[in-house]
């Protein structure tokens, strides 16, 4: 856009994006669902006369799609933080994780040495069902070299996702066991998890853990849930720790899994006034036990929708750090090209009454430098510096005073542990070092690592820190010196026990040796133990 306007082409942006702003305000019908945006009328008429005329009578050669598109997003940046626009390219992948499932071979891969390394085989795809591992490496894909090429992530999957029940054939190199052989693959449907774990943390407490809330998040969900109430659920903690959101009525129906009947969960109320309000059914399947949910400052949307309404109807406890603070609603409106626009049409409240949208102006860049903001007030670290508005205060059917004005302030607060977040973020060349050494570890151990089980590999993995040591003396070779100060002997160990968990059994083998110095998770264990709930 700069160099348009560099060009000379200001006033035409100024122009057009004035022309599609009122077209925009007078067409939008915030109560139709289907009605396409692009109604037929004067103005649209008006918006296509101007774009005919500069097609066909402007002096210099104008690409008016990609004007259009910056235009669109002009005005977008003046309503709020949240109404955005969907290109063409990009609407596909988008609408597939909000569905939870993709057409392909079902893995997720990195290029490795400018080689296609799958990191994951996803389960119930056709990549598990043809019995392929993590650690394969793709060489080829029918007639297409996918080694020795520089080839980028993108143009792989375009080659390898495809119409369902279309066939590829693979040319396949397992390290483990130094054999090349070919596997022919039908694409198929592919899930894609929201529920990235459920496992028992003892005898009693269970873990799940949701990244966000799409189409297929509640029956995961269930499955999950059923799965642990099977072998001894008594109380549950449910992870929203950086899940950004997703479909509302998604969070409506986990969230009426905990509530008795006839509890408000949540009420939207758009420009007009209109209210629409939403009630527990009293069918849940976890209605009684102690239930905790962990949030952070990057829980947002329909994880603050859940948050909310089990707080606001003093059902469990909320543990971490105040989260995001978004409590506006968006419509997606196709914008008949294949792009859409995804507009803010109401505004939502937890059951008290309380909106935990908070304040913005526009897309302002203040906006998104909250967490900076947070980071430096301190309130990250301690509760006391949480800012909170009395005017916006309000009380719990049992008592207990919440606020609005900015995300859920939680019950029991719980500090970023500095220690943990500099292990993650201490240097990203050394991380790059990690990777390649817990790749190459697996390599040359998965056979090993798999005949030893993933109970005993959990229990008793590198007890005379032999792995640990080469770790050090590698990272070391490359010219790099790993300070006690900057992260600790324990927490690397851990990060290189659970990513090489990982590689070998996938994601959800990570999670119950990462929880070891999950603090939240150490929150809640001696909340049990005290039976605050």
């Amino acid at each position: 856009m700069k160099k348009l306007i560099e060009n000379g082409y200001g006033p035409l942006l100024f122009g057009i994006a004035m022309a599609i702003g009122v077209f925009i305000g007078v067409s939008l019908n915030f109560n139709s669902k289907v009605e396409s945006i692009f109604k037929v009328n004067f103005k649209n008429q008006k918006v296509q006369r101007l774009i005919d005329f500069i097609n066909e009578d402007y002096v210099d050669e104008v690409d008016t799609d990609s004007i259009l598109e910056v235009a669109i997003n002009n005005i977008l940046d003046n309503l709020d933080p949240h109404s955005t626009y969907i290109p063409a390219d990009i609407h596909g992948r988008i609408q597939e994780s909000m569905d939870g499932s993709f057409v392909g071979i079902g893995v997720e891969f990195r290029m490795y040495r400018d080689t296609v390394l799958i990191v994951n085989v996803l389960k119930g795809g056709p990549s598990e069902k043809s019995n392929l591992h993590n650690g394969d490496r793709i060489l080829v894909a029918d007639v297409d070299t996918l080694f020795g090429r520089n080839i980028i992530s993108d143009s792989v999957v375009s080659i390898l996702k495809g119409v369902r029940d279309t066939k590829v054939r693979l040319s396949i190199y397992r390290p483990s066991s130094k054999e090349f052989f070919e596997k022919e693959i039908v694409r198929g449907k592919v899930p894609i998890k929201s529920v990235d774990v459920a496992y028992m943390i003892n005898d009693s407490l269970g873990y799940m853990k949701i990244n966000r809330f799409a189409g297929s998040t509640y029956v995961e969900f269930s499955e999950s849930l059923e799965k642990l109430q099977n072998i001894g659920l008594k109380s549950l903690v449910i992870d929203l720790r950086n899940n950004p959101g997703g479909y509302m009525h998604i969070a409506k129906q986990i969230a009426d899994e905990f509530l008795p009947a006839d509890k408000l969960i949540v009420f939207t109320k758009n420009r007009k006034g209109y209210v629409d309000e939403e009630f527990s059914s009293g069918e849940g399947k976890f209605k009684e036990g102690n239930l905790y949910v962990l949030i952070d400052e990057n829980s947002a949307s329909a994880s603050e929708v859940v948050a909310g309404a089990l707080q606001d109807n003093d059902r469990g406890t909320i543990v971490g750090r105040r989260s995001f603070g978004k409590g506006l609603v968006q419509q997606e409106l196709d914008l008949g090209d294949g792009s859409a626009v995804r507009l803010t049409t109401a505004r939502y409240f937890t059951p008290t009454g309380r909106s935990i949208q908070k304040p913005y102006v526009g897309h302002d860049n203040s906006y998104d430098d909250d967490y900076l903001r947070r980071m430096h007030s301190g309130e990250l670290l301690d509760k006391d510096s949480i800012k909170v508005d009395d005017t916006l205060k309000y009380v719990t059917p049992m008592g207990k005073v919440v606020y609005g004005g900015g995300g859920i302030i939680p019950d029991v607060f719980v500090a970023l542990d500095t220690t943990q977040y500099e292990a993650w973020l201490y240097s990203a060349i050394r991380y790059s070092y990690l990777n390649e050494f817990f790749l190459d570890y697996v390599d040359y151990n998965r056979l090993e690592l798999e005949d030893m089980g993933y109970e005993q590999y959990r229990m008793t993995f590198d007890p005379d820190d032999v792995v640990y040591n080469r770790y050090i003396k590698f990272v070391s070779k490359k010219g790099v010196e790993i300070s006690k100060d900057e992260v600790s002997k324990d927490m690397l160990k851990l990060r290189i026990k659970a990513f090489i968990a990982r590689l070998v059994w996938g994601d959800e083998k990570l999670y119950p040796i990462w929880d070891k110095i999950d603090t939240m998770i150490h929150i809640v264990d001696s909340l049990e133990n005290t039976d605050i709930n």
